[in-house]
């Protein structure tokens, strides 16, 4: 008990630190960054930046990734965004100040990246949409239906098949306060979305609606106005 409870202190430590939590956070729009760019995120030097790399990945919370010479850093998986998630959820609850952090509430209760898929309103909108409309089958345990297959595909969003990652699995939404998916299929859909200029990306993890259409055909009911 002792030694788990000095466990669970340290990992409390490494993000009690503002610039590490800055950089998960930052983190969590599911994508890889270079150690420069999350000095950028966080406000702080590029030595300094690497010192809380080295700190967040010898603690399980990043991983490295290289592409030819480029080394980039990415969140070490979905559970340890969920975590974090978790914990932003609960900083989340204190009231907001000001103008400029009442906007941006806003746009991250609007739609935001949970690590790799949607959140936020079109988050929900979109399992909402998905289940009424029968493309996903609730009772089968979260199946994607034929119909449900046959959109996707037609919307160019490759459906993974096998791998350990669940297709499709149930992730409560803190703004909402009910379900969104995520798994292996939302991302998809989410890397298929931007890549197709159906959403922007915006800083601090907030998405834009660039195009209603898609989402449209797959269930979603959204006031855009």
């Amino acid at each position: 008990m002792v030694m788990e409870t000095v466990e669970l202190a340290e990992v409390a430590a490494v993000l009690a630190e503002p610039s590490r939590a800055a950089m998960c956070l930052a983190l969590l729009d599911g994508r890889a960054w270079t150690v420069g760019e999350l000095a950028k995120a966080a406000g702080v030097g590029p030595s300094t930046a690497s010192e809380h790399v080295t700190k967040l990945r010898a603690s399980g919370f990043v991983t490295g990734a290289k592409q030819g010479r480029h080394s980039y850093v990415r969140i070490a998986g979905p559970r340890v965004a969920e975590l974090i998630e978790h914990l932003a959820q609960h900083a989340g609850h204190r009231p907001v100040r000001g103008l400029k952090e009442s906007l941006r509430a806003r746009r991250l209760a609007f739609a935001r990246t949970c690590y790799d898929h949607v959140a936020g309103t079109l988050g929900v909108a979109l399992r909402d949409g998905m289940v009424r409309t029968d493309l996903v089958d609730v009772g089968a345990g979260l199946a994607l239906t034929a119909r449900g297959r046959a959109i996707f595909e037609d919307l160019g969003v490759p459906v993974p098949a096998g791998g350990r990652r669940p297709l499709l699995r149930d992730c409560l939404d803190w703004t909402e306060r009910r379900e969104h998916f995520g798994g292996a299929l939302p991302a998809a859909l989410l890397d298929r979305a931007v890549t197709a200029g159906w959403l922007g990306r915006e800083p601090h993890r907030a998405i834009r609606l660039l195009d209603p259409e898609p989402f449209a055909r797959l269930g979603a009911r959204l006031d855009v106005a």
